[in-house]
């Protein structure tokens, strides 16, 4: 019977971070599609596997809605998207235009290339916001300021000053490439002069010093929805650092993090939280009063009850992230013994003990404690 697998991480397979910008999704690809093509590892299963993995990966993190969607759910949530249908690995515009280009390389086709493009996107933004359990559970609205690159109003992002123009880089000749043959290969490398954008600026804004971009505060209302936890990522499309050149701008991330409560713990939606209660009430039972996030309610504690009992509460937890519904509320009780008594509270217990009969046989602790034994002298 075949066993599965679990499938790589998408972004370890392509070696970038998960706040990779599309550009450094895309080269990230071109360089590893460049290693392990078919064509140039002919009779090699092992680079053909790799290869097929970089283009699943690459079809999935280069469209941002199957991306969106991998990062929220996994492999589940862009389960087809990453399969190629078919079998065929080269499906899609922009894979078919990177293989375009990793072929002209390749095999020196076209006769020098294309010009470059001169528009530069934006890079990525990471915001740290820490935030109280409460409002990890209901959802909160904080407004944050960040400090990001945005376009000069002085050049509107040209770079140059006015009236002037960037004009062709004449290393390059507007390429942003520099190439030379290498026995059967064609070897591309970023232009030194122009940086790869293909033009030169020879008078820059005096504002922004050619850069197009000059840093500025920003304010973003950020939009907490219920449920959430540590380290879940929201994505405000356009927010990261203007592009250059009149290239569109990053995005930006906001990464949570979640203060521990003081004495409710989370796991998944469920909600777990320990009740402490005297001996007589766990013999009479009793009705208690517990203060939950959603207010106060009424636990009610059987008689006979012992230590590490659970109550469930039902609906009382964590609300499902963009879903209907909440997880549970779990009481442990936790019977507790009283270490100082009054001379009258031990009279008391005196005349009770002598009303009941107990057996003090020692019994088994349970297959969990004997497990935990033999690990602890390996």
């Amino acid at each position: 019977m075949a066993t599965a697998t679990m499938k790589t991480d998408f972004y370890e397979i392509l070696c970038v971070e998960r706040t990779a910008s599309d550009a450094e999704i895309k080269s990230a690809y071109r360089k590893l599609a460049m290693q392990y093509h078919p064509d140039r590892n002919p009779n090699n299963p092992e680079a053909e596997e790799k290869f097929k993995r970089c283009s699943e990966a690459y079809q999935v993190l280069s469209d941002p809605d199957k991306r969106a969607a991998y990062d929220r759910y996994g492999h589940a949530g862009v389960s087809g998207a990453g399969g190629f249908p078919g079998g065929n690995p080269f499906q899609g515009g922009d894979l078919n235009d990177i293989f375009g280009d990793l072929f002209g390389e390749m095999f020196n086709m076209g006769g020098g290339g294309r010009r470059a493009t001169r528009q530069q996107r934006g890079r990525d933004l990471k915001f740290d916001l820490k935030i109280e359990f409460e409002e990890a559970v209901f959802g909160v609205e904080r407004e944050i300021s960040i400090r990001r690159p945005e376009t000069c109003q002085d050049c509107r992002g040209a770079g140059s000053a006015k009236g002037k123009q960037p004009e062709t880089c004449q290393q390059c000749g507007g390429r942003g490439q520099i190439r030379s043959q290498q026995g059967f290969f064609a070897v591309a490398r970023t232009c030194p002069v122009c940086s790869g954008t293909g033009s030169v600026i020879r008078t820059p804004c005096p504002t922004c010093k050619g850069d197009c971009r000059i840093a500025r505060e920003h304010k973003i209302l950020v939009k907490v929805p219920a449920g959430v936890e540590t380290d879940t990522r929201i994505r405000y499309s356009g927010e990261g650092e203007a592009g250059r050149f009149g290239g569109p701008s990053g995005d930006l991330y906001v990464v949570l993090e979640v203060k521990p409560h003081k004495f409710f713990e989370r796991d998944g939606d469920d909600l777990h939280c320990v009740m402490p209660i005297s001996f007589p009430q766990a013999a009479l039972g009793a009705e208690l009063e517990l203060e939950t996030l959603d207010g106060v309610e009424t636990i009610k504690v059987p008689e006979g009850a012992q230590s590490g009992r659970e109550i469930r509460l039902r609906g009382k937890g964590v609300p499902h992230l963009n879903a209907h519904g909440k997880g549970d509320l779990i009481v442990e009780l936790r019977v507790q013994t009283p270490s100082r008594l009054t001379k009258q509270q031990k009279e008391i217990l005196k005349q009770f003990a002598e009303t009941i009969e107990v057996e003090n046989t020692p019994t088994s602790r349970g297959l969990f404690s004997k497990v935990r034994e033999i690990f602890s002298y390996m």
